[in-house]
């Protein structure tokens, strides 16, 4: 009886591992790649629990590669606040869940954020105004873009458009919680503003990357159709595809994904730098992990690296876009 109960206790622990963590093509190699001539940045998602969880090590982690790899800036996929966001730009979180917790040298480089869910529960516009306060902070508006240039090149640049997806779920209009902070925003005005930002871009632009907060695509799995993946995907699908965006980056679900549905864009998922939820896999999952940590971006003119590297430094998962 007692062999019994062992062996199917065993086959519980292996299905729970399938369906926490798919990751095809995976790395041999644990450690961190260094590419000391590309643009490198770190991607990192749903983080602000003033430390609780795995917020601490995740952001330990995370000061160690960013020193490894020599980062150049580091983006924030949304979700900055638990559990409603921040007051003000004066909010006492500011401290017990940024200040305080992201204190190595190798993170006070600067941040680029877009706003999740659970900001526009608080005051969205207090994070737009905290880039006044700090040096590393910076959220100039609900929705802007940035160039990069690869290696300090002007001729070789990478154009990321970060985006507020908050307004383009129709549901959020209705809601008690989110409603008042989205009853202001123009959807329009934002995706005529992002089609051009994207197709206005010079030649010397190599590639071109958006950032917003929920994903179109997922394997988590409560949320593969659930009301804002569909939402945002059917507001935002068929124009990633025009302008050939390369990569399409979003937090929301708490875990690291890879996706390559049909077209042009990568899907690439950044939201477990402070909980991991369960996941399973979709048919066109590069990478489905049920991990905490955050994921690395190298870019050359002519190479796309992405590294998904969990709590203990250790690289899960690896790939390379080509041009």
């Amino acid at each position: 009886m007692k062999i019994a109960l062992f062996q199917k206790s065993i086959v519980k622990v292996f299905i729970l591992t399938l369906t926490t963590h798919f990751a095809f093509a995976q790395t041999t190699d644990t450690a961190v790649k260094k590419h000391p001539n590309a643009l490198n940045f770190i991607v990192m998602g749903d983080w602000g629990r003033f430390g609780e969880d795995h917020q601490i090590p995740v952001a330990k982690q995370m000061g160690i590669t960013a020193t490894a790899i020599n980062r150049d800036f580091i983006i924030s996929t949304g979700d900055n606040f638990y559990p409603v966001g921040v007051a003000s730009e004066y909010d006492p979180q500011w401290k017990s869940s940024y200040e305080d917790i992201y204190t190595d040298f190798s993170l006070h480089w600067n941040w680029y954020s877009v706003l999740g869910n659970h900001d526009y529960a608080g005051n969205p516009d207090a994070q737009v105004a905290y880039s006044k306060i700090s040096r590393r902070w910076n959220m100039p508006a609900r929705y802007y873009s940035k160039t990069f240039a690869i290696n300090g090149n002007p001729n070789e640049q990478v154009l990321i458009a970060f985006i507020d997806t908050n307004p383009l779920i129709p549901a959020f209009y209705k809601s008690e919680q989110y409603g008042k902070n989205v009853i202001s925003q123009d959807s329009t005005a934002q995706k005529k503003w992002l089609i051009k930002t994207l197709n206005d871009a010079p030649k010397t632009v190599k590639w071109k990357l958006v950032v917003g907060h929920h994903p179109l695509f997922t394997a988590t799995l409560k949320r593969r159709e659930s009301y804002d993946t569909q939402a945002v995907r059917k507001s935002l699908k068929s124009l990633l595809d025009k302008c050939e965006v390369d990569a399409y980056i979003a937090g929301h679900d708490h875990d690291l994904q890879h996706l390559l549905p049909e077209g042009k864009t990568h899907y690439f998922v950044s939201g477990s730098a402070s909980e991991a939820t369960p996941i399973d896999k979709l048919p066109f999952s590069k990478l489905a992990a049920s991990e905490y940590g955050f994921m690395v971006f190298s870019v050359l003119a002519d190479t796309l690296y992405v590294q998904a590297v969990n709590e203990k430094g250790e690289v899960i998962y690896s790939t390379e876009i080509k041009k």
